[in-house]
């Protein structure tokens, strides 16, 4: 007689065939890129294998300490998105070869984060044991701000890791125009506009000049943040618009319910008894 344990796990790998598939097939190739970058001695980048296997167990740790079930599609998502960001991104140097990369991870960021915010609240508010009976409003209204919090955090990281250690994570944009009052003559508050800028040179204490080259003026990540920010916002948006639905017509919405997690001890709310008239 198998044991109640046995039995649960063979019917949550029936149901997760998909999700075990594609964990299988990344495990694999992150492990195979591990071993390359043993090879070469580049040990930088066998941590972050190594950090991206941890990272892959991250889903099936959360719906155990959690007690929730994640949906197939978003369970997958999320594996997808550890690896395009760690081994894609930084091993496979995506984030510099294809200038876009980082502009889509953002976005997905802003969708995957407002999606647990949602369910962070969403999770309680269906709870068999503590109900909070919030609107569906609210709801979105706390998953938005969830994920721009996050994103503003990250926002927060790069910039840390940029001074301390210049790893460029908030990447430089070239531009030809720009305006600064630091340019003002009379040192006032006006700003001085320079435009058709086609190269800046670089002047270090010991005198030594190197003009940089790159058809512009360097712009040190202020615009990268921006976009960063921005696409958060409308990946954030985006997901915040979803649950607000999937909320108003729970249960209709199947696309909705591939996203947001559920406590494994929930009861679908009910819907308010309507009041007796004299």
């Amino acid at each position: 007689m198998d044991h109640p344990k046995t039995d649960s796990f063979k019917k949550a790998r029936r149901e997760k065939r998909s999700v075990t598939m594609v964990y299988i097939l990344l495990r694999t190739s992150v492990v195979l890129v591990m071993l390359a970058q043993i090879f070469n001695r580049n040990f930088e980048n066998v941590f972050l294998c190594v950090l991206t296997l941890l990272l892959f167990m991250m889903p099936s740790l959360m719906e155990r300490k959690l007690d929730i079930a994640l949906p197939n599609t978003l369970e997958i998502i999320i594996l997808l998105f550890i690896y395009a960001a760690e081994i894609m991104g930084e091993i496979g140097a995506y984030y510099v070869n294809y200038p876009y990369w980082d502009t889509v991870l953002h976005t997905l960021n802003g969708f995957l984060c407002a999606a647990i915010g949602f369910s962070l609240l969403d999770i309680l508010n269906r709870h068999s044991e503590a109900r909070f009976h919030l609107s569906p409003l609210y709801l979105a209204i706390v998953a938005f701000c969830f994920s721009m919090t996050v994103g503003v955090i990250w926002e927060f990281f790069e910039c840390t890791m940029d001074q301390l250690f210049f790893l460029d994570m908030q990447k430089d944009t070239v531009v030809s125009t720009i305006g600064s009052v630091m340019l003002d003559p009379t040192g006032g508050n006006t700003p001085v506009v320079l435009k058709d800028i086609t190269d800046v040179i670089i002047v270090q204490a010991d005198g030594t000049q190197t003009a940089l080259g790159l058809g512009g003026y360097l712009d040190i990540g202020l615009l990268d943040t921006m976009e960063d920010l921005f696409v958060n916002f409308i990946g954030a948006l985006t997901f915040s618009i979803i649950g607000y639905f999937y909320v108003c017509s729970r249960g209709k919405n199947k696309f909705a319910k591939r996203f947001i997690p559920v406590a494994n001890n929930s009861t679908p709310p009910t819907e308010p008894k309507p009041t007796e008239t004299e």
